[in-house]
């Protein structure tokens, strides 16, 4: 069962005839699960692309090799590029790309420690990226970022904003 933000954030989009598209490597497919799950998910819910290894982002999702190399797979400007990568392959209203650190073994540092993720959204409306630091284990990260996203996307989309 989704978490009630991502519910909500489902029920807000279905409402505004709005459907969204993932590009994930941190949360492996997870945020379109979440979605998938939630009882609006036929409305909302476009497709997605699992991009965990950097040659998908590049192969796939056409991110130049030099940002992956010069700011490494999970980054804010890797990030950005999946999700404009995601918009000119799968028509959508919103499109999302995420990337981070869940676990050790990537490209931590102290200034990008374990539980950092990035996130970038598109619209024709408007754009966002999010940099956010997460603690707890690699599900626990995956599950406050998705329902970060989901609160971020709920004051974008909010008829009142």
């Amino acid at each position: 069962m989704p978490a009630k933000v991502v519910e909500d954030c489902a029920k807000l989009l279905a409402a505004q005839e709005l459907n969204i598209a993932f590009a994930e490597s941190a949360t492996v497919g997870r945020m379109a699960a979440e979605f998938g799950l939630t009882d609006e998910a036929g409305k909302v819910l476009k497709g997605g692309v699992v991009c965990y290894d950097a040659g998908v982002k590049e192969d796939l999702l056409k991110v130049d090799v030099k940002l992956v190399e010069q700011f490494s797979p999970e980054s804010a400007e890797v990030t950005e590029a999946a999700a404009k990568g995601l918009r000119a392959m799968m028509p959508a209203a919103i499109h999302v790309a995420i990337t981070g650190l869940t676990c050790p073994g990537g490209s931590e540092s102290v200034e990008k420690p374990v539980g950092t993720m990035f996130v970038h959204c598109i619209s024709d409306k408007f754009e966002f990226a999010d940099r956010t630091e997460f603690t707890g284990s690699k599900e626990v990260i995956i599950m406050k970022c998705i329902e970060h996203f989901a609160e971020r996307l709920i004051q974008k989309i909010s008829p009142d904003h």
